[in-house]
């Protein structure tokens, strides 16, 4: 239907052509190319484009228009026209600009079909179309652009399939946004392939079937998935008809991360599936439990609205429901009010315990999310907001015992709270530091700042965020240095002698300059339950539940003192001090061995395989991590660090020294 504007643009193309005065003074190809655009747009009514005339030289000193190279031989590298409200098409000529690298036009009234000859702009690194009016299916040679990095297609009118030959991109690294099109069918498998790092949303479509459990696909957080009502399985809280994923669900306890209806299907899907072969009533049904959901949710959003400072705005409100927030009012840190619970179900709060954070919950809910790491206390997402610095957001298990309502959901709260107060009373350089949480009936979250470089555990042994490069022997005595001293701190800053309960390298993070954080404190008694600590008048201490350990793979086993392990090897007491030491003790092993805790020869804990080579007097090129062996200088290091190691890991708790101690004989090395 663009074909008549499209022969005008060629033919007055021409005309400047053969209309030129002089050779000197006629437009270049670019030129040419930028005048087609120029006479695709039927409605400029800024003036954005007044500037582009068929009498210049060249186009490097149009509005919007960058070059590279210098005076008339200067070639086109980016076209920038955001917001300026034009009104046409994208004409196919736009594919003579060979050497553009950036065509961002979003924000315009641009309509039509995405020109097939697109796909020759090789060397294009973004290509961002968003906020327009654009219809049709996208072209299949967009997954051609071997330099692309960037794509935003989204908020507008196009349709048909996810193209599969967009996953292959070879250098995508920023965005790759579809989101609020009208894009149906499944998620190809291929977009497993895409890389983590690169933010995917394919919000507000009409997707549908099983999210693959694929590559990347994996670490998704559900924000990439809102708003496509037909999507199911992880990490949408949707199960999906005729089976369950083998991906480990979010417990059921739990309100799912998705589209506000996400939580109401799921749980209303057993009934209709137990339902459906024999009962003609479920169509009936299924329209009174709707009605009664919207009903629900009309109601619950009128009382947010009356609570929250930035309410009657219906797109926050369904970012609340992506993590869960499906209560009562939320009220943000600062008033001393938020505690009421504004009506809710036994309150909302979201608190922000460091009073530099200034983040709000809307603003957090509505960020894309990554899974960065999952574990029988909840799942762990990288959180990209808007603005600000990325945040690592633990979303809780929990036990439900039933009583999620009147004084036992109030008192679960205030122990909730108080643990959560606790934690972040922790101040220390090497301990992750806790900066806000939320609390509801179905969802807690604790927030803390992003650690970039993993845990201890995956430098030393491989992982996502892992170096190519192994450790040099100087970061790892620095790293160990530190967690000792974060540890060290968490036993002693309290008259409660706070316990860890849970300590492994996979709880030592790393930041920016591989700086050690102990993580995961605190997390035993709020994953454990601690509204069963709160009815026994919160006589515990602090971390004295046995953590992700409990019910471990034989590695995690390993980190468990003796005194504390079942006959069957699992952890069977409350955590302990000593406990904590002997723990560290083997991270201070994996430290220097490389070895993973459960690796000792002849079917050994990596421990008492030390021990052992130690006491055969064996030597200490077979027990040291290989890499380490050229470091000659680190010779004496790496024995004192063993034999402080050894004293952490002594079989009798009473001889083991505190953990002040042992941060003080590790400062004392090098």
């Amino acid at each position: 239907m663009a074909a008549a504007p499209r022969l005008l643009a060629v033919a007055l193309a021409v005309a400047v052509l053969t209309a030129a005065a002089a050779p000197a003074a006629a437009l270049n190809t670019d030129g040419l190319a930028l005048l087609a655009l120029k006479f695709a747009v039927s409605d400029d009514p800024g003036g954005a484009l007044s500037t582009w005339q068929d009498a210049d030289a060249d186009p490097c000193g149009w509005a919007g228009v960058t070059c590279a190279g210098n005076g008339a031989g200067g070639r086109v590298a980016g076209v920038e026209l955001a917001n300026a409200s034009l009104a046409g098409y994208l004409p196919s000529e736009l594919s003579l600009l060979s050497e553009l690298q950036e065509l961002s036009l979003p924000y315009n009234r641009l309509s039509g079909q995405i020109p097939v000859a697109i796909a020759a702009l090789q060397k294009l690194t973004t290509l961002d179309l968003a906020h327009n009016l654009l219809s049709g299916q996208v072209p299949a040679g967009i997954g051609r652009l071997v330099s692309l990095a960037r794509l935003d297609l989204s908020s507008n009118q196009l349709n048909g399939s996810l193209p599969p030959a967009i996953a292959g991109l070879p250098r995508l690294s920023g965005v790759l946004n579809l989101s609020y099109n009208h894009f149906t069918g499944g998620i190809p498998p291929e977009y497993g392939g895409i890389p983590v790092a690169v933010s995917l949303d394919l919000r507000g479509n009409d997707l549908a079937g099983e999210i693959p459990q694929v590559g990347s696909l994996v670490n998704q957080g559900p924000t990439a998935f809102d708003g496509n009502p037909r999507l199911c399985g992880f990490p949408l809280k949707v199960e999906c008809a005729g089976g369950v994923s083998d991906e480990p669900r979010i417990p059921q306890g739990n309100a799912g991360m998705s589209d506000p209806g996400a939580a109401a299907e799921v749980g209303r899907r057993p009934q209709q599936k137990r339902r459906s072969s024999s009962s003609p009533a479920v169509p009936i049904l299924a329209v009174i439990v709707v009605v009664a959901i919207v009903a629900g949710v009309v109601l619950q959003w009128q009382c947010r609205r009356r609570c929250a400072a930035a309410a009657g705005d219906e797109e926050k409100e369904s970012a609340k429901e992506k993590y869960g927030g499906g209560g009562g009012a939320v009220t943000l840190a600062g008033s001393e009010d938020r505690r009421s619970g504004g009506g809710g179900e036994e309150g909302e709060v979201f608190v922000a315990v460091d009073d530099g954070f200034g983040m709000e919950l809307e603003e957090l809910l509505r960020a894309s999310a990554y899974v960065v790491g999952k574990s029988r206390g909840g799942i762990v997402y990288r959180v990209v907001p808007g603005r600000g610095p990325a945040v690592a957001v633990r979303r809780l298990s929990e036990l439900d015992d039933g009583d999620s309502d009147g004084a036992g959901g109030w008192r679960r709260r205030r122990a909730f709270e108080a643990e959560a107060a606790a934690i972040g009373r922790a101040r220390h350089p090497n301990v992750a530091r806790l900066r806000a949480y939320y609390y509801a009936p179905d969802e807690k979250l604790l927030i803390y700042d992003y650690l970039p470089n993993g845990s201890l555990h995956s430098a030393l042994h491989g992982g996502p965020t892992a170096s190519p490069t192994p450790l040099p022997w100087s970061v790892r005595l620095s790293i160990v240095q530190g967690a000792a001293r974060g540890l060290a701190y968490l036993h002693e800053c309290s008259p409660r002698r706070y316990v860890h309960g849970c300590i492994k390298s996979t709880k030592i993070l790393l930041d920016e300059e591989l700086r050690a954080h102990v993580s995961g404190f605190g997390l035993a008694r709020l994953v454990a339950g601690a509204h069963k600590a709160a009815a026994a008048g919160g006589s515990k201490k602090l971390g004295s539940a046995a953590c992700a350990l409990r019910g471990a793979g034989a590695g995690a086993v390993s980190y468990v003192a003796p005194e504390l392990r079942a006959p069957g090897g699992a952890p069977a007491a409350a955590a302990t001090q000593k406990g904590d030491v002997f723990a560290f003790g083997v991270v201070l092993l994996e430290a220097v061995t490389g070895r993973e805790p459960a690796e000792g020869e002849g079917g050994m804990d990596l421990e008492a395989w030390v021990r052992r080579a130690f006491k055969e007097e064996r030597p200490l090129s077979e027990v040291v991590d290989p890499t380490l062996l050229g470091e000659v200088h680190a010779k004496k290091q790496v024995l004192a660090v063993f034999h402080v190691a050894l004293g952490c890991t002594e079989p009798d708790p009473e001889v083991r020294p505190r953990m002040r101690a042992v941060a003080e004989s590790l400062d004392r090395i090098g």
